[in-house]
């Protein structure tokens, strides 16, 4: 039986995998700074992508996307931010916020799943 860091470790992986199959770069996982982490970080053409990783086994919680509350998404942009900064990146860089849910073994790729908050 995995833990849940097994666990998320495991469905990250699925999504990278999904991800760089469909011609995405994956440029950094579980970028953690004080205020919280993101998932994935990749590009997508000219865009810096963002992306939020959840998955369920069953319905019995919700869909996976129903996570990525309100709260989720502004933790998320922050560490957006402080990455663009760190990384000496333009305020202007292109951006996107980007889900990728996976129910079961059903992978779900939301583009733009949010705007910055």
């Amino acid at each position: 039986m995995l833990n849940n860091r097994e666990l998320g470790a495991k469905y990250e992986q699925m999504a990278i995998s999904y991800l760089e199959g469909i011609g995405m770069k994956i440029i950094c996982k579980n970028f953690r700074c004080k205020i919280g982490e993101i998932d994935i970080i990749a590009l997508d053409e000219h865009y810096t992508v963002f992306i939020e990783v959840k998955y369920r086994t069953d319905l019995k919680k919700g869909d996976p996307s129903e996570a990525i509350n309100y709260f989720k998404q502004r933790i998320i942009s922050k560490v957006a931010s402080f990455y663009l900064l760190k990384n000496k990146l333009s305020e202007y860089t292109p951006c996107r916020f980007d889900a990728i849910v996976i129910l079961k073994d059903q992978i779900r790729h939301i583009k733009n799943a949010f705007d910055a908050v």
